[in-house]
């Protein structure tokens, strides 16, 4: 009886994982989720590297789907970038419009307030284009084959979601993402989603030793980069809110595809 409990245990905890990676999906990206029970959102944080690794995926193959048609690869680059935002729904560059409105502000009292205006501003609008236009063009000149660019980017940019949620107060007692703290209460939570990450930027070794260099430059670069980038926007705002999560996301996917040109 005893180990038919702890199957029925473990059984039951596998699932119950299963499930929380799917609240994550249904929360984080536009995918569709043909779930018949509620779905509990509580630790979809604890999931988001896994999620931004699926939409890296998807993009990969809607990179084969246009380039097996012929299509050009600056075109195909930009095409990609929209269909990323397609994916999420817009839910992290909303968050990094409504970041760079607030951040505009000279009076630190305000920030939150012009944060949560739902209107975006002049410096929202050209946050976003500058955004596409480094994503568009880091992937067309991109040193690197874009299964790979394309998961890490995604995936260290949600790794530094993570440490924002962990590391930094939330400002919002009431905020739609407060709940986020309680899932990564410390910066421990995240040291599988960077064991994860750290283990893929080893990719690049299996087309040859020599190419250690690269891998540990994708690594030290994603990392340091989901490090500074919610460490920036908590010593503009003292702390973070769900708008600032979404905007370190995609801070940090951009600065990294901008960084992996260079190496």
């Amino acid at each position: 009886m005893n180990q038919r409990s702890q199957r029925h245990n473990g059984v039951w905890r596998f699932k119950a994982v299963g499930f929380e990676l799917l609240a994550a999906i249904a929360f984080y990206t536009r995918i569709p989720i043909p779930v018949r029970r509620t779905l509990e959102f509580a630790h979809i944080s604890r999931y988001v590297v896994l999620v931004g690794l699926l939409i890296g995926l998807l993009l990969v193959g809607i990179s084969v789907g246009l380039s097996a048609v012929g299509v050009p690869n600056l075109t195909r680059c930009g095409l990609l970038v929209v269909a990323w935002i397609g994916l999420t729904g817009g839910l992290h560059l909303d968050g990094a419009m409504d970041t760079a409105d607030g951040l505009s502000v000279t009076d630190p009292q305000r920030r939150l307030d012009v944060m949560s205006d739902s209107r975006s501003g002049a410096f929202g609008v050209m946050a976003a284009i500058a955004l596409m236009l480094l994503k568009t063009a880091a992937l067309a000149e991109a040193r690197h084959p874009l299964w790979l660019m394309l998961p890490l980017a995604a995936g260290w940019g949600r790794w530094a979601q993570q440490v924002a949620i962990a590391r930094y107060p939330y400002l919002k007692a009431m905020g739609k993402g407060s709940f986020h703290k309680a899932a990564l209460p410390s910066i421990w939570y995240t040291v599988p989603s960077l064991l994860l990450l750290l283990a893929l930027c080893t990719l690049p070794l299996l087309h040859g030793s020599q190419l250690w260099l690269t891998s540990l430059g994708l690594a030290l670069s994603g990392g340091a980069i989901a490090l500074l980038v919610p460490a920036w926007f908590h010593h503009q705002l003292g702390g973070h809110t769900g708008d600032t999560y979404g905007a370190v996301v995609e801070w940090t996917e951009t600065l990294f595809l901008v960084a992996a040109t260079a190496l």
